[in-house]
């Protein structure tokens, strides 16, 4: 048997005598998937192979998303996922909201950019929330994207490095979408080109030494 379809995190693959193989786990006779990608059956082996380049939602990540619509109830907001994040009215309102007495869009309209955290991912629509410390939307700042893969290469030292050497402010999400935020061109253009940089580069242990030598030498 050789099977391939379409599935998301918590996806039901396939029940049966089958063995659990990448991106696979088994609960109880059921094999089900804990990555997006498809799915493959081969004998009694199951497997998923992720796509790349989009973002699965994680309870508490940290995110940057963008307005795309919404309802009386919500807003759906796009986290560079396969899903979208779903804000809702109550949220921001409060227990109290009354669809007939709050607007929604004088809160948070269609294109604005918020940081928000991931707070339940039980549905195939994760609910994020902006309740939190400098959670909300944001008002300024350059849109940076990269690989969500490429996120943790991101690490507290290299933000630093880059934040040194530009007098940049970065906010990075788990996303792969990145604040900058700069008083003067020439630090925005080279925090720009160091991410960038990340984003490109194959796995480098020197990647920090880099960075700071390309900083070092543009400055």
């Amino acid at each position: 048997m050789n099977e391939n379809q379409f599935v998301l995190p918590g996806d039901v693959i396939v029940t049966g005598d089958y063995r659990p193989e990448q991106n696979v786990i088994l609960e109880g006779n059921r094999l089900m998937s804990t990555a997006t990608g498809f799915s493959e059956i081969k004998d009694d082996l199951v497997t998923v192979t992720p796509l790349t380049g989009l973002y699965t939602p994680k309870t508490d990540d940290l995110i940057i998303g963008k307005i795309v619509s919404h309802n009386a109830l919500s807003w759906q907001v796009d986290i560079n996922s396969y899903y979208s994040g779903i804000l809702t009215a109550s949220d921001i309102f409060g227990k109290d909201y009354s669809p007939s007495r709050d607007d929604l869009s004088l809160k948070l309209k269609t294109g604005d950019i918020i940081l928000a955290r991931i707070a339940n991912v039980n549905s195939r629509d994760p609910l994020i929330t902006i309740t939190g410390e400098n959670l909300g939307k944001i008002d300024s700042g350059e849109l940076i994207k990269i690989s969500p893969t490429k996120i943790p290469r991101l690490t507290g030292s290299v933000i630093q490095t880059i934040e040194a050497s530009t007098n940049a402010t970065i906010t990075v999400g788990q996303n792969g979408l990145i604040i900058l935020k700069c008083d003067n061109s020439t630090g925005l253009k080279k925090s720009i080109a160091s991410i960038k940089m990340i984003g490109m580069a194959q796995y480098d242990a020197n990647l920090e030494e880099k960075i700071q030598r390309f900083l070092d030498e543009n400055n």
